[in-house]
């Protein structure tokens, strides 16, 4: 299975962006209006700038109490992992463990199309083993 796949599946497409001069404020409102937990910060709205998420701003409130003050630009993650629609969905299951990351923006020939987080990633599995357990209970009944 590719990540296309899942991203095909998500119920929105949206990829919710922020520029990198937004105050954190701006952001958190973000964060909360749309529901989601990071945000991709881009300058133009179609590459990757960075990413931030509230774990940047928690860890950020624990060390400076002004975060509030600053702009994404100085909280956010500046070297993102990313992967492509074709990357498949195991290998970049590994690569969210073992980098403890739970948002991957997806891009294609340098254009964001979408974003991945770890609960598309554990949707997507419960469906596969949902249709399998299905498949094996199909069978055994015609047997």
């Amino acid at each position: 299975m590719r990540i296309g796949e899942v991203l095909q599946a998500k119920a929105s497409h949206e990829v919710v962006t922020i520029t990198p001069e937004a105050g954190v404020r701006s952001l958190l409102a973000l964060l909360a209006e749309h529901n989601v937990g990071a945000v991709v910060v881009s300058s133009d709205g179609q590459t990757v700038d960075g990413i931030v998420s509230e774990r940047d701003v928690v860890r950020h409130l624990h060390h400076d109490g002004t975060v509030i003050n600053n702009t994404v630009g100085a909280i956010m993650t500046d070297v993102v992992e990313t992967c492509d629609e074709d990357a498949p969905v195991d290998v970049l299951m590994k690569v969210m463990t073992d980098r403890r990351i739970r948002h991957v923006p997806v891009v294609t020939d340098g254009r964001l199309v979408g974003i991945i987080s770890i609960g598309d990633v554990v949707k997507h599995r419960i469906d596969q083993l949902e249709f399998e357990r299905d498949q094996l209970d199909s069978y055994v009944h015609q047997i």
